[in-house]
């Protein structure tokens, strides 16, 4: 098992970045939220990071955050294995106020993985 978040996992096609907010579904565990769909046959999993401006107005708060949120999904993607050849579309939004430590995003999302299953 491959721990890398490659370039081909990382997703920056607008369309389907329109079709997640369209047609996608939503899991929430405090502080992350994420939208996703599932696609077959697709080569690879791919997500993306989002911290709100508004929330955070200092784009070194907002990076910090993204890197954090990156590395626990990197570290927690292999739960999301699928049998049956399908693969995750994913996009993770940051909703909290504050600046939380990394085992209270780690956690979260392996709620949310836990609850993307079922």
């Amino acid at each position: 098992m491959s721990f890398r978040f490659t370039k081909s996992e990382k997703l920056k096609s607008r369309k389907t970045i329109e079709l997640l907010f369209e047609k996608g579904k939503t899991v929430t565990s405090f502080p992350v939220k994420v939208y996703f769909i599932t696609i077959k046959n697709d080569e690879t999993t791919q997500a993306a990071f989002s911290v709100p401006k508004r929330n955070f107005k200092k784009a070194v708060d907002r990076n910090r955050i993204k890197r954090k949120l990156r590395e626990a999904y990197r570290l927690q993607k292999h739960l999301l294995n699928t049998d049956n050849g399908s693969k995750f579309v994913l996009l993770f939004l940051y909703l909290s106020k504050d600046k939380l430590q990394y085992t209270v995003i780690e956690k979260a999302i392996k709620d949310l993985f836990k609850n993307m299953k079922t």
